[in-house]
């Protein structure tokens, strides 16, 4: 693909659709946690309990980005983006006959998981549709989907008012017209490389790159950080700062919605600045407001401006990332290297939920898990800036066995 290249329609219709799906998949992804508390009450669970109930589906989608990755390099989008927003169904209807039990809520948050996989087709599609110069940009955008959070946030709770069934209605009928709308309109681009080794042969192969691993550490602070306030964060404003939990799912939607608009924004800069130098400025604005955050302070306006500030860190770090994988990653591989990294920033998101559910529940504060979080941060800033922006982007010869002076060293 000629690197200064004007994308075509079909790029951004491409674009617009998987932005659409994985926003609407989020959304599916991330229902238990703006109703969180309510099943909380319901089902008189602790803390902990109530932080797994959460965590469940974070985890399962993060798995299932490495084989649903590598299923897109070889199927394409075209197939599995309708397919998974139809199955994505499911679960979500069966969270109306499971709000019952805690055990068979985490048997369907288990299945929910399957929404948080659309990452993995998307970052492929959207890459090969993209010359290099603009990808950075165009990732960034289609990260935006995420927001599909900060739209659980606010309007899960809100359409619970009028029905404790309606989100899980609304979510499934929006999931069934996408499935269709994706089937007739989401197209693969044509000369998209397909590989022909065995699914098991091309995750090794992925696997193997030392950059897959490096880059799935930062995104797992990154992404990881998002994830994790965007499932815990309503139950840290509600008992800690008293919200009622409407206000709360407000409050973390607002913080949701910041890292969207900052995801574009950290691909944008990258593709003016190496991507390595992006990540280390956000993470190291990350580390700093955490800090500020452990030492409490109230909600109006300290605790306000930290949080959104870390969003913010939080949101540019994500998409500076993903701007560096898609320099560094061959063609034919973008899916299944996209799918491990996927996969390890979910589940940075999936531990400090648990981590801050079970330190509250110890010490009866939240401070210790904010510093831990700083911790991470100030870590992955230090790696991304000493290591990290060594690295230089080899070209489009996807079948160059030497991907960049880094990912050539096996791990």
């Amino acid at each position: 693909m000629d690197t200064d290249a004007k994308p075509s329609p079909a790029a951004y219709r491409n674009l617009a659709l998987a932005t659409l799906g994985f926003t609407l998949t989020f959304w599916a992804w991330d229902l238990i946690a703006p109703l969180g508390s309510w099943y909380g009450d319901r089902l008189a669970l602790s803390s902990f309990q109530q932080s797994l109930l959460v965590a469940v589906p974070v985890l399962v989608g993060s798995l299932g980005r490495i084989p649903v990755g590598a299923l897109t390099d070889k199927y394409g989008a075209k197939v599995m983006f309708p397919l998974v927003s139809a199955f994505t169904i499911v679960p979500v209807l069966l969270l109306i006959p499971a709000k019952h039990s805690y055990g068979a809520m985490l048997a369907v948050g288990f299945l929910l998981g399957l929404g948080g996989t659309t990452f993995a087709i998307g970052i492929p599609l959207v890459n090969s549709w993209f010359p290099p110069a603009k990808r950075g940009f165009a990732l960034g955008v289609f990260g935006m989907g995420m927001g599909g959070v900060a739209l659980s946030g606010y309007f899960t709770p809100r359409i619970a008012e009028h029905g404790e069934d309606l989100p899980f209605l609304v979510v499934a009928v929006a999931l069934a017209a996408y499935a269709v709308l994706a089937f007739l309109l989401i197209t693969d681009r044509p000369d998209r490389p397909v590989p022909t080794a065995s699914l098991g042969a091309r995750l090794g192969k992925a696997g193997r790159l030392r950059v897959t691993w490096e880059l799935s550490a930062l995104y797992a602070i990154g992404f990881g950080g998002i994830v994790a306030f965007g499932v815990y964060l309503p139950t840290y404003l509600k008992t800690w700062y008293a919200l009622d939990p409407t206000d709360a799912g407000t409050k973390a939607a607002g913080f949701a919605l910041v890292t969207v608009v900052f995801r574009p924004i950290g691909g944008w800069l990258s593709d003016r600045v190496h991507p390595a130098l992006v990540t280390a400025g956000a993470l190291g604005f990350v580390a700093l407001l955490a800090i500020v955050q452990a030492f409490d302070p109230a909600l109006d306006p300290g605790g306000t401006i930290a949080l959104l500030c870390m969003a913010a860190g939080l949101g540019t770090a994500s998409g500076s990332v993903f701007a560096l994988v898609s320099q560094v990653t061959p063609q034919p591989q973008v899916g299944s290297v996209t799918g491990i990294v996927g996969a390890m920033g979910g589940l940075g998101g999936f531990v400090p939920p648990l981590v801050m559910g079970a330190i509250y529940s110890a010490k009866d504060s939240y401070s210790i898990g904010f510093m831990l979080l700083s911790d991470l941060a100030l870590a992955g800033c230090v790696y991304a800036y000493g290591r990290m922006r060594t690295i230089r982007p080899t070209g489009e010869d996807s079948g160059s066995p030497e991907v960049s002076k880094v990912a050539a060293r096996p791990s």
